[in-house]
């Protein structure tokens, strides 16, 4: 596809920079967090690197993919895109490969492919669709958007993961909020919302249904007082703080953070890879990654402002409010603010489903960004 060469004026090429150095610097990351492990059963210890790459030259093209194509496009696809999904969230039920107790992967050669991950951009896509005629949002139609959440989070749920879910239910409220949604409607959604999680954690604690899996009750509970078992469920948030805290300033240097690279912090390459950055990094390092997100939201935010028609801001928002959540949530839980949810950190955290969702994001957001103005051909 060729365009006329002041159209490329509108690319956000900082957007695109500030995300491609947190894929690269993923790379280091993942590395100091594995190579050790690897190396002592025999194993690559670029192994994790390479994939990491793989999937992220996939993800690359699928982010050209997006941006190249109309994002107008994508409505008269939403329903079909929204029907897919729920297909495939369906089938991983039965399907899928279970890792860790989950069962949300399928497998197709050396890939695996996480619908959980794939519904959060059709999510996206479905509700810009829907809210962005305003008359869509009043009264008992305000409730639609949420049903249309609703049904994936239940399948979600069901895997289980409750982390992705929680990412949808703040992508809905934000887009909701944004796109005009009477403001006391949506805190009357949240207090019903609220009320009901909090009937679910009780009547799983009492056992009078299961909702909420054990586990995940100990993560909720251990979120309160991590050290109420602090070689159980709390040894993942204590050994996180401690490498947090004990990186100091400037860090304790690449590969040499003992938390680290003595296997003290689990899940290193996944859940708690912002714990390795702030360990071998320190404050300055940890600065700087956040200040590439936020310098990465503001790119976001401006595009959604900028954006020609309601539903391009409504589909910047939702990806926006999907890379803000992801970075709140995950490094909430690193520094014990917030429970154990197992939400990746966008473009660092090893998992190729998660590198190609945030590809395709920034894809999104360069399109709407790129089509800001009429074209004339």
């Amino acid at each position: 596809m060729e365009f006329p060469r002041r159209y490329w004026r509108n690319f956000d090429w900082p957007l695109l920079v500030a995300a491609l150095l947190l894929v690269v610097f993923g790379f280091f990351v993942i590395y100091s967090a594995s190579h050790a492990r690897l190396a002592a059963a025999g194993d690559d210890p670029f192994h994790f690197v390479k994939r990491q790459a793989f999937g992220s030259l996939v993800g690359l093209v699928a982010m050209t993919m997006a941006f190249l194509i109309d994002y107008r496009m994508l409505r008269r696809y939403s329903k079909l895109l929204y029907a897919g999904n729920l297909g495939l969230l369906v089938a991983v039920l039965f399907f899928g490969a279970a890792i860790f107790g989950s069962q949300r992967w399928f497998r197709v050669g050396p890939m695996s492919i996480q619908p959980s991950e794939i519904a959060k951009i059709v999510i996206i896509i479905v509700l810009a669709h829907y809210m962005e005629a305003e008359d869509r949002l009043a009264g008992t139609k305000l409730l639609i958007p949420f049903g249309l959440v609703v049904v994936p989070m239940v399948l979600i749920l069901m895997q289980p993961d409750m982390g992705t879910s929680l990412v949808f239910v703040g992508i809905v409220f934000t887009m909701a909020y944004m796109a005009g949604a009477n403001l006391k409607h949506l805190g009357f959604i949240a207090g019903v919302g609220a009320a009901g999680m909090t009937a679910a954690v009780i009547a799983s604690l009492r056992g009078w249904v299961s909702v909420i899996k054990p586990y995940q009750l100990n993560r909720l509970l251990v979120f309160v007082d991590p050290y109420s078992d602090p070689t159980g469920a709390g040894w993942n948030v204590i050994q996180s703080m401690i490498a947090v805290g004990s990186g100091g300033f400037l860090g304790r240097g690449f590969l040499s953070g003992s938390q680290n690279q003595l296997n003290f912090l689990p899940a290193n390459h996944t859940d708690f890879v912002f714990s390795v950055i702030a360990e071998e990094w320190g404050f300055v390092g940890a600065i700087i990654v956040l200040s590439l997100y936020v310098f990465m939201l503001w790119r976001g935010l401006l595009i959604a402002h900028r954006a020609k028609d309601p539903f391009g801001t409504l589909l910047a928002v939702g990806c926006i409010s999907m890379f803000f959540f992801h970075l709140i949530i995950n490094i909430g839980m690193t520094l014990g603010v917030m429970p154990v949810t197992g939400l990746p950190l966008p473009f660092i955290t090893y998992g190729g489903s998660t590198t190609l969702t945030f590809l395709i994001a920034i894809g999104l957001l360069l399109n709407v960004g790129l089509r800001r103005h009429k074209i004339m051909f």
